[in-house]
């Protein structure tokens, strides 16, 4: 890993356009350096910041990006708690990105070979790489500690075989998706977690200070190669003791 770096903003607005312009520049440099960015989404309330901010942008051109999902809930489409679903709506129809660009999992089939096809469309999207290496991955996390779909206490934790995993019996609804595990998440070039909102303040404290106990999933995530990113407000931030970075709006990463 290549260093850590906790920055923390006075609130998501200024936030927002620093992930913005966090997510172009890394774009910039892997589309000069292999003419493609390579993009895994998270959902919550990273879909609305980012797909807001990223249309904030002039000359936004995605028409290089390949966009895949390091979780996902198996349900249709078009249901509100479908990831794909939801950026489809608010960011995906208004950007040049190409239908063949955005890798989906197909939701008609069992979690099991959902997370298998899944799989496939990865290794055919990334001919070259054993483990699919993202150019950057979006990440959120929950009060709980939880990041992509990989929950405190659970065996998918200690996965190390599989890429994409599937889960049956998830502990927050719904109980089928399929997630990213660790291997590919810490082969990412870039992992980036936005956390926003005092409801996450202990459990930061916990992840980024090595709190006593067994390391919540969060905490696991440590890039071999690559960078790693804690995009905080204030709030968010507001139990740390450790040294941040403070940045207010207009800041550039």
């Amino acid at each position: 890993m290549t260093g850590r770096r906790v920055v923390v903003f006075p609130s998501g607005a200024e936030l927002g356009p620093a992930l913005a312009q966090l997510v172009t520049s890394r774009a910039e440099k892997a589309i000069s350096a292999r003419g493609r960015f390579t993009l895994g989404l998270s959902g919550g309330s990273l879909v609305s910041m980012l797909s807001k901010e990223l249309l904030a942008l002039p000359k936004l051109d995605c028409s290089k990006w390949v966009v895949g999902f390091c979780d996902e809930r198996r349900v249709p489409f078009d249901d509100p708690e479908s990831t794909y679903g939801l950026y489809r709506s608010q960011l995906f129809s208004k950007v040049n990105i190409p239908d063949s660009g955005i890798l989906t999992i197909d939701p008609s089939q069992p979690v099991a070979e959902c997370a298998e096809d899944y799989t496939a469309k990865l290794k055919k999207a990334f001919p070259d790489d054993d483990i699919p290496i993202f150019d950057m991955l979006l990440l959120g996390m929950g009060p709980d500690g939880h990041t992509c779909s990989l929950f405190p206490d659970h065996p998918l934790l200690e996965e190390t075989k599989m890429m994409i995993a599937p889960i049956g019996d998830s502990p927050k609804p719904p109980p089928e998706r399929v997630t990213m595990t660790f291997p590919v998440v810490n082969s990412a070039r870039c992992v980036t977690f936005v956390s926003t909102g005092g409801s996450k303040a202990p459990v930061l404290k916990d992840v980024l200070e090595g709190g006593e106990g067994p390391l919540f999933p969060a905490a696991r995530v440590a890039p071999r190669n690559g960078e790693l990113f804690w995009l905080l407000d204030g709030p968010a931030a507001a139990s740390l003791s450790i040294p941040v970075e403070r940045l207010d709006s207009g800041s550039k990463l």
